[in-house]
C-alpha cells in the first residue's frame, strides 16, 4: 500500500524546498501541485486569457497538455511539450497561479492526475488544499507555515538570485495578497486539515522542517497496516504547547491618572469619529462595565481599534504585528498610547500569550482580530485559534464584535456600524482547560457570533 503525504500551508513556507528534502530523505515521488497551477496560469496568460474571467480561462483548457517529468534528476513542468519550469516562478504568474485556482473547471482538471499519481507511488504532494480536498485520505497530513516577512524573504532571495528585479516590498505585498487570496476564495480555499500536524518553519532549517516530517511517516510506517495513531503523530511541544490555565482574578484597577486621562480623551475621540464617519452602534448593553475582558472582532481597517473602545469605560490594549512598531517615531508612539503591543506572526511565540494574560490581570481589556489580518471584502475569514486559547488560559469572557461598512478602503463620511453580542463565557460552554478540543468549541462559538454580527 503506497503512503501518501499532503503538505499544505501558505506560499513561501518553504513547502516545495522541504518537500523535495523529503522526498529525497524518503526514496518517495515528490508532486508539485503548485507548479501545476501555475502552468495553467502561464498558458492562459500567453493565450490572451483573462486569468479573473473563469469563462476564459476553461475556454482554454481543451487544448492544454500539463506534465511532470524529469530532467537530469530535477522535476520539470510541461506544458504542452515546452519546459516552463523557470518561467512559471514569477511573482505575476504567482498571483496568476491564485486567481485560476479558485475555479472549478481547473481544479476538476487536475484532480484526477493528482489522484491517478498519489495511488501508483509513495509520494509527498504539497499545495493549498491536498489534505483537505485531493488527498483526504493521506496517512500523513502537514500544514506547513511562517511568518509573511519571513516568507517574503526567502522568496525575495530567491528571485533576486535568478536576476529577478522585484523589490522585498513588493514580493511582501504579494505574499500578503496571495495569502488573503487564497484563504478567502469559495472553492477549496487555504485551510489546516483538522487532522494536520502543524509546523511552524519562521525559525526552522530546511533540515529541521524535513526531519520533522520524516518522523511523522516513519510513526506510519511503523504500523503494520500503515494506519495513523493520533498519539504518534502530534508534533513535539515546541509547535503546540499545552498551556495551564490561569483564572485572572478582575482585582486590579488602571492607575486613576491613566483613567481620568482615558475618560477625558475617549469622549473627545469619539465625537470626532462620529463626524469623521457616520458612525453608529448596536448591543452597547453588552458591553462590560469593568476591565479583564477580551473583545473578538473581524478585521475591517486600522482604525478598528478605535471604534472598539469608543464605546468600553476601561482602557484597551491589543496586538499590533510587529512592522508597524517600525514606522516614524510619532506613530509608534501614538499606537503605543492607545495601548498597542507587539506580536511576531506565524513565530507560535508564547511570550505574547504571557503578555495578553498580564495585560487582562492589570484590569484592561484585550482586543483580538482572530483572522489576523483585515478582510478587504468584509467576509469573515476561518479565525485563529489564539483568541480561544487567551480565553481559555485566562477564564474571562469573550466579547464578540462585528464591524460593518461597504467597499473595501474606509474613508471620510463613510457608514459605520460597530454591533456588540453578548458575552462568551468559556466556564458556561465547559472550556475549563486549554485543552486542543475545548478550544475548538470555543472558537467555533466565538467565529459564529462574529459572522452573525457582521452583515
Amino acid at each position: 500500500m503506497s503512503i501518501n503525504v499532503a503538505l499544505d500551508g501558505p506560499s513561501g513556507a518553504g513547502k516545495s524546498t522541504i518537500a523535495k528534502t523529503v522526498a529525497a530523505k524518503l526514496g518517495f515521488v515528490y508532486v508539485d501541485t503548485g507548479a501545476l497551477y501555475r502552468s495553467i496560469a502561464y498558458y492562459a496568460i500567453t493565450r490572451g486569457a483573462d486569468v479573473n474571467d473563469g469563462a476564459q480561462v476553461a475556454a482554454v483548457l481543451d487544448g492544454l497538455a500539463v506534465r511532470l517529468t524529469y530532467i537530469e534528476g530535477a522535476q520539470a513542468v510541461l506544458v504542452n511539450g515546452e519546459n516552463v519550469s523557470d518561467k512559471i516562478r514569477t511573482p505575476e504568474i504567482s498571483m496568476a497561479a491564485s486567481a485560476v485556482s479558485k475555479y472549478p473547471e481547473v481544479r476538476a482538471f487536475l484532480l484526477d492526475t493528482q489522484r491517478s499519481i498519489a495511488a501508483e507511488n509513495d509520494i509527498i504532494m504539497d499545495g493549498r488544499d491536498i489534505g483537505t480536498v485531493v488527498l483526504p485520505n493521506a496517512q500523513v497530513k502537514v500544514f506547513l507555515t511562517a511568518s509573511a516577512e519571513e516568507r517574503a524573504n526567502r522568496r525575495y532571495k530567491e528571485l533576486s538570485e535568478k536576476g529577478d528585479p522585484s523589490t522585498y516590498e513588493e514580493v511582501l505585498a504579494d505574499i500578503n495578497q496571495r495569502d488573503y487570496n487564497d484563504t478567502h476564495r469559495e472553492i477549496a480555499p487555504l485551510k489546516q486539515a483538522e487532522d494536520a500536524t502543524l509546523v511552524d518553519s519562521t525559525s526552522m532549517t530546511i533540515e529541521q522542517a524535513a526531519d520533522e516530517i520524516v518522523r511523522l511517516v516513519n510513526a506510519v510506517r511503523e504500523q503494520p497496516d500503515g494506519s495513523k495513531k493520533k498519539s504518534e503523530l502530534k508534533c513535539s511541544d515546541r509547535h503546540k504547547p499545552v498551556m495551564e490555565v490561569r483564572p485572572i482574578t478582575k482585582t486590579h484597577k488602571i492607575n486613576p491618572i491613566r483613567q481620568g486621562f482615558y475618560n477625558v480623551v475617549r469622549p473627545f475621540v469619539r465625537f470626532i469619529f462620529k463626524h469623521f464617519f457616520e458612525l453608529s452602534y448596536e448591543g452597547v448593553e453588552n458591553v462590560p462595565t469593568d476591565g479583564g475582558n477580551i473583545f473578538a472582532s473581524n478585521h475591517r481597517s486600522y482604525g478598528d481599534p478605535v471604534f472598539i473602545a469608543l464605546m468600553t469605560r476601561v482602557p484597551i490594549s491589543y496586538m499590533a504585528k510587529e512592522e508597524l512598531f517600525k514606522q516614524n517615531i510619532f506613530f509608534t508612539l501614538l499606537i503605543k498610547a492607545w495601548g498597542a503591543f507587539p506580536v511576531v506572526r506565524g513565530t507560535g511565540d508564547t511570550a505574547v500569550i504571557d503578555t495578553s494574560i498580564e495585560k487582562l490581570e492589570s484590569g484592561r481589556n484585550l482586543v483580538i482580530f482572530p483572522e489576523g489580518t483585515r478582510s478587504k471584502d468584509g467576509k469573515v475569514g476561518k479565525g485563529k485559534t489564539g483568541v480561544a486559547l487567551i480565553a481559555a488560559v485566562a477564564q474571562t469572557k469573550v466579547v464578540p464584535v462585528g464591524i460593518n461598512f461597504e467597499g473595501e478602503k474606509l474613508c471620510r463620511k463613510k457608514k459605520v456600524v460597530v454591533r456588540y453580542g453578548k458575552p462568551i463565557d468559556p466556564a458556561e460552554l465547559g472550556t475549563t482547560d486549554a485543552s486542543p478540543k475545548n478550544l475548538k468549541i470555543l472558537k467555533k462559538e466565538i467565529m459564529n457570533s462574529i459572522t452573525e454580527l457582521v452583515h
